[in-house]
């Protein structure tokens, strides 16, 4: 329900309906479970509070049914429909009847919110209605574009859950006045840059629901009229033409949304320069930029590295240089990761390699889902890589999660995509099923070359490596092509069918194995991907790295926090390179998880004076502690305490 590329004629594959693919065990079974039952209800009732975030308020007082002013955030109305998109998917998923009722009467809320025009952003509305000044289209940093890109998005979701037109009734009204507002800024030649944009993939969505070329086409002349935007900025990726892009740059949100978006267009309509544009972007990325977690946009608030020295441009929530990766002071907003998943989801459909699956699985299982708390109501904003115990300075968002932030944006972003998260699972082609996001699942599978049935995947994943699919429920029985993807990370491990089975080779990581099962009701394919505990190191241009390794297993990145060693501060701890390392079974608030248990070198401090900026250095040695690791996403679920992925490593001959 993401996406329907299934006509799209420049896509090599197309996902499944997620409808039609259900998480039956392990991890992603239980987010999408304490989704459904935590998650959702939680930003419903925020949602819904007049005194918390005002968002259902704003929009009774534009239908008429309440009195007041307008309150909250410029963005409240495309996170609510962002929360629209996960209401619809997990009350049609569980059969949630109550739920289903719920969403109609939004539905007919903003149905009668919205202008005669077709114009819907509750803020210009109420602010007309008052004359308090605001009024509409003068400051791209009310978002009315961005909250248009995500009502696109929720309609062609209800419209593919339910079959119903209520949802897409509005947003047909809503991009009739997006067109309208087009056509004028070519007239007059005065055009601005959407932030985040997330109408281009809105609008494609649209046309691939609806059939309707006047979607697509309105999707191409937004992009297109980028390049005639006045003093861009980097901020906005506007400062050059768009088809110059060549390393991504700014806001970090805004640079996936808009790669995402231009990806879309690219499976309509394949356009070289477009398609070049995203090749380089995607490698300045994934090359140079991108955190080990999947985290994306490193600074706070800063000058753009790039452009003339002496006119600074301010960027925010933004990619800064290559290899610039603090962690203290990560920023790594959660919405910027999951642009990043909605990126590298269509760059898979227009090439699938196995990369794309890598940094979109990396990215859901860690920075993602450590965006959300185990019970599903708390919430990060950004996405720090390092804890301390104190700061000498105040960050801008709070260091631990939050039921409430002001900027409320990330909160239904994770839920939508937490609720659609079996999306990510399979994609087809004509006669094959490729396997993205590995997990417990099965799937009603329809192929063009007429084999129908359902797939069967058992695994512990990404606890284990051991990966079963087997068939049942056959309606016709054909060969059929199974693409297993094989991790970059995955060194060694092997494949087993009915025929054969054979040792994973050095040219399989990162790429597809091609596993042809010439009769469904036989297939028996085991993939065993050998889960060795590896350090990792970064770039030496990486400075805040530099010295130090990360230590992950399988897909998991893994970290250490204050309540799991003895050792008086995380920064005494250094890594044996030999050390060994336990999986054990471990949980939190009753998630269970694959924590490591070790023992590390820790430096005793005991002449050490922790304030000074400066000192002579004194070594008093060094002990081994016991210390335990658990996976990123699952932190700060306990007590407040000092967290850390890097550690410096102590070589010895």
């Amino acid at each position: 329900m993401l996406t329907n590329t299934e006509k799209s004629p420049f896509a090599r594959v197309h996902a499944l309906d997620g409808m039609k693919v259900t998480w039956t065990d392990g991890l992603w079974k239980e987010r999408f479970d304490t989704c459904a039952s935590s998650t959702v209800p939680q930003l419903k009732h925020m949602f819904d509070s007049k005194d918390i975030s005002h968002v259902v308020e704003n929009f009774k007082i534009c239908a008429g049914d309440s009195e007041g002013d307008f309150d909250g955030t410029v963005f409240g109305d495309g996170d609510f429909y962002k929360w629209m998109e996960s209401a619809i998917c997990t009350a049609y998923k569980t059969d949630n009847e109550k739920l289903k009722l719920e969403i109609e009467e939004y539905l007919d809320l903003m149905s009668r919110a919205q202008q005669p025009d077709g114009y819907l952003s509750t803020k210009q509305i109420i602010g007309e209605r008052t004359g308090n000044g605001v009024s509409r289209m003068g400051d791209i940093n009310d978002f009315e574009v961005y909250n248009f890109g995500h009502m696109f998005t929720a309609a062609c979701v209800h419209k593919r859950a339910t079959g119903k037109d209520s949802f897409l009734a509005v947003a047909e009204k809503t991009a009739g006045y997006l067109e309208h507002l087009y056509d004028e800024a070519e007239r007059t030649g005065e055009v601005q840059t959407a932030v985040c944009p997330s109408h281009y993939m809105g609008l494609v969505e649209m046309y691939r629901t609806t059939g309707d070329e006047r979607y697509l086409k309105l999707a191409k002349r937004a992009i297109a009229l980028r390049d005639s935007v006045k003093n861009g900025m980097d901020d906005n990726q506007d400062r050059i033409p768009l088809k110059e892009h060549d390393k991504i740059i700014g806001h970090a949100v805004r640079a996936n949304y808009l790669y995402a978006g231009v990806a879309d267009l690219c499976l309509e309509e394949g356009d070289p320069q477009y398609c070049e544009v995203l090749h380089k972007v995607w490698r300045s990325l994934v090359d140079k930029k991108i955190y080990i977690t999947g985290g994306c946009g490193a600074l706070y608030n800063g000058a753009s590295p790039y452009g003339n020295f002496f006119v600074h441009q301010l960027v925010h929530q933004a990619y800064g240089y290559e290899y610039q990766l603090p962690n203290i002071t990560a920023y790594n907003e959660t919405c910027a990761s999951l642009g990043g998943v909605f990126w590298a989801y269509r760059m898979f459909q227009l090439e699938p390699e196995a990369e794309y699956f890598d940094v979109l699985e990396r990215m859901m299982l860690n920075t993602n889902l450590a965006g959300l708390s185990l019970d599903g109501k708390r919430f990060f904003y950004e996405n720090m890589l390092r804890r301390t115990k104190e700061l000498d300075y105040k960050l801008i968002w709070p260091l631990t999660r939050s039921e409430y932030i002001l900027s409320y944006c990330c909160p239904p972003n994770l839920a939508r995509t937490i609720a659609q998260s079996s999306e990510y699972a399979y994609l087809v082609s004509k006669d094959s099923v490729w396997i993205g996001m590995y997990g417990a699942s099965e799937a009603e599978v329809k192929l063009q070359n007429g084999a129908e049935f359902t797939l069967v995947q058992e695994t512990r994943y990404p606890f284990d490596g051991k990966i079963r699919f087997t068939a049942k429920n056959i309606e016709k029985d054909c060969p059929v092509h199974l693409r297993l993807r094989v991790p970059g990370w995955a060194v060694s491990g092997s494949v087993k069918t009915e025929k054969e089975c054979r040792d994973l080779t050095e040219e399989d990581p990162a790429t597809y194995l091609d596993i042809l099962v010439d009769h469904v009701k036989d297939m028996d394919v085991e993939l065993n991907l050998t889960m060795e505990v590896r350090h990792t190191a970064a770039n030496l241009m990486v400075e805040e790295a530099a010295g130090q390794a990360a230590i992950e297993r399988g897909p998991l990145v893994y970290c250490v926090e204050g309540v799991d060693t003895a050792a008086e501060s995380l920064d005494d701890i250094y890594l044996d390179l030999n050390a060994e390392f336990t999986a054990v079974d471990f949980e939190i608030q009753g998630r269970k998880m694959v924590a490591l248990e070790t023992e590390e070198y820790v430096m005793d401090r005991s002449e050490f004076d922790r304030k000074a900026l400066y000192q002579t250095l004194k070594y008093r040695g060094m002990k081994k502690e016991k210390v335990r690791l658990i996976p990123y996403y699952a932190w700060d679920n306990r007590e407040f305490g000092e967290m850390r992925i890097w550690f410096p490593v102590a070589y010895s001959e």
